[in-house]
């Protein structure tokens, strides 16, 4: 009736991320982005969606952008 006993929606969860290798990623890894010319960045989170943050220049990208097509996992190799 009307919407008062909706229920409410569960907050979206952030997704297991990994690199090209496998490995898991985890926020504040420092990782060598494959697309976009950024170089090292940091995986932070920012609005609750995980963003690569360019160490050189600041620039951001959302996590989607970096998802290979054949393996599902991030166009990057994180540094040991």
């Amino acid at each position: 009736m009307f919407g008062l006993f909706k229920k409410k929606a569960d907050k979206q969860k952030l997704p297991n991320l990994a690199d090209l290798n496998g490995e898991q990623l985890a926020v504040g890894d420092i990782v060598n982005a494959l697309r976009y010319e950024l170089g090292e960045c940091k995986l932070i989170i920012e609005d609750e969606t995980y963003y690569y943050e360019a160490l050189g220049n600041g620039e951001k990208v959302i996590w989607l952008k970096m998802i290979d097509a054949s393996t599902e996992n991030q166009k990057v190799l994180k540094k040991n």
